[in-house]
């Protein structure tokens, strides 16, 4: 039996880009980051803690984000904020993803001018 593929190679970079601008609206723990993508994605990205976790780990080894302990529900729990560094490094990756996203739209309609262009 083929094994389900919940989210292609070609979304590379979509974790740490809803990461941040989850944390850019308020502080959160991993699970919740997990449950939050999901929930406002419709189901259509299923990020396990697996994939998260790692990428909460590098941004803040990196200084895009502050932790700390917190009881949350009565369980303590590890909660990331961003820094000031992350809001920064936010605004670039938003960027850098409008500028993908626009560059695959124009390919897909067929180059600038309603044609693919060959050369």
């Amino acid at each position: 039996m083929p094994r389900k593929q919940t989210n292609p190679v070609f979304l590379n970079g979509v974790p740490e880009l809803l990461i941040l601008k989850l944390l850019s609206r308020q502080p959160m723990h991993g699970y919740q980051l997990v449950q939050s993508i999901s929930l406002l994605s419709g189901g259509q990205f299923q990020f396990g803690e697996g994939c998260i976790y790692p990428v909460l780990h590098r941004l803040e080894l990196e200084g895009a984000l502050h932790s700390r302990r917190q009881e949350v529900g009565g369980r303590s729990r590890v909660v990331y904020e961003l820094s000031n560094a992350g809001k920064k490094r936010l605004v670039g990756v938003i960027s850098r993803w409008q500028t993908v996203v626009e560059s695959v739209q124009v390919v897909l309609q067929g180059g600038t001018h309603g044609r693919a262009e060959l050369a």
